[in-house]
């Protein structure tokens, strides 16, 4: 079954990919879209079963598949369009931060019961997490002594909370938030962060493995081997608790890097691959959902949690919408803080517009360097209210 699992989430994409370059209407929808729900269609129904065996190799899966899309997304990166994009993600940034925190005091102030010294420590947690990630997560957990108990039923809950916030983005975001903030105000086919790819059409992928490609495919992956290398061998360096954080920042600038390298910006066909890679990684993720984890719920942590997962995202919005921060750039920097850089793409793909890939991935990076710390904090203010 472990092979079977492996063959679904390596070929499910490609057949993905075939039926968007098939049939207009299907790439209307869009290639992430679409293996989110294959995705959860085969958790759901039990077609890929819910054992610990195969849940390790569905984390495997998706584990290893993003240091590999990661440099393939970047290395046609333009930087110096970057610039221009910089200011709006900067402030949607610190807005995100402080939207998280807003909500998660507010959830808090809901939710906190008789036992506010737990809840308390469950809200700094979760602006770990929705700031920096589970490296954060844990972080905290550790720094405040939470019960084991406690984190593995704020990990799980947020982690469904999490692909339902994701699902809503990818499915409704553009669409909803449009209604308050303004339009993205680049040409969304400048090389902001995809160089010369033109765009999500169905043509994009055509022919991406054939054999005109495959000499360029296989240097740029041997460029990826060597920038995950260094990334390891630099992560290896720095405290077992913080290589996750450090490896992806190392081979996220590794590869940004090397895009100043005009040979290496010029290599066909790398972001068509990174593309592929993160739908390998979207049917990974998605098919772990399943009818288990919905059952035996806290209803009180339940609810705390769903408060800072929505919350977090009404709180952004609504302060974008002040600052006149535009849909996509809160879109992105809003994944990328509360379900990490890895989902950027994936929101990019979902909305059209790869330019805001670089500039996302940044922001979830520079989550995962003030995380612990306002993570911590927040809670300490937290069991004073």
């Amino acid at each position: 079954m472990n092979y079977i699992v492996i063959a679904i989430c390596l070929f499910v994409p490609l057949l993905i990919l075939w039926l968007t370059y098939r049939f207009p209407m299907l790439n209307k929808v869009g290639t992430i879209i679409i293996a989110y729900v294959i995705g959860c269609v085969l958790g759901l129904t039990g077609l890929i079963p819910d054992t610990p065996e195969i849940h390790k190799v569905q984390t495997d899966i998706a584990t290893y598949t993003i240091p590999f899309a990661i440099p393939l997304l970047l290395f046609s990166a333009d930087i110096k369009s970057w610039t221009k994009l910089a200011p709006s993600f900067i402030k949607s940034t610190l807005l995100g931060i402080a939207g998280c925190c807003l909500a998660i005091t507010i959830g808090f102030l809901v939710c906190r019961g008789d036992d506010g010294a737990t809840m308390a420590s469950i809200g700094g947690m979760l602006t770990g997490l929705y700031t920096g990630g589970n490296a954060n997560l844990a972080s905290i957990k550790v720094a405040l002594g939470v019960d084991d108990t406690v984190y593995v039923i704020t990990s799980a809950y947020s982690t469904l909370l999490s692909a339902v916030y994701l699902i809503f983005v990818i499915l409704f975001g553009k669409r909803t938030l449009g209604l308050l903030l303004p339009d993205f105000p680049y040409d969304k086919n400048n090389s902001g962060g995809t160089g010369t790819v033109k765009n999500y059409d169905g043509e994009l992928f055509y022919g991406l493995f054939t054999r005109r490609h495959l000499p360029t495919l296989a240097r740029s992956l041997g460029l990826t081997v060597v920038i995950i290398g260094i990334g390891a061998g630099i992560a290896a360096l720095c405290p077992k608790s913080m290589f996750q954080t450090i490896f992806i920042l190392s081979i996220s600038t590794l590869a940004i890097i090397a895009s100043v390298n005009k040979r290496v910006r010029s290599m066909e066909r790398t972001f068509e691959a990174g593309t592929y890679l993160i739908l390998v990684f979207s049917i990974a993720v998605a098919s772990q959902v399943n009818a288990n984890t919905i059952g035996n719920i806290d209803s009180n942590i339940f609810l705390f949690i769903s408060i800072a997962t929505l919350g977090s995202l009404l709180m952004h919005v609504l302060l974008s919408a002040l600052f006149r921060i535009d849909t996509d750039t809160t879109l992105a920097s809003s994944i990328s803080l509360i379900c990490s850089p890895p989902f950027v793409p994936v929101v990019a793909g979902a909305v059209k517009n790869k330019a805001i890939v670089g500039p996302g991935i940044a922001v979830g990076l520079f989550g995962y360097a003030v995380g612990t710390y306002v993570g911590f904090f927040l809670a300490r203010l937290l069991l004073v209210l």
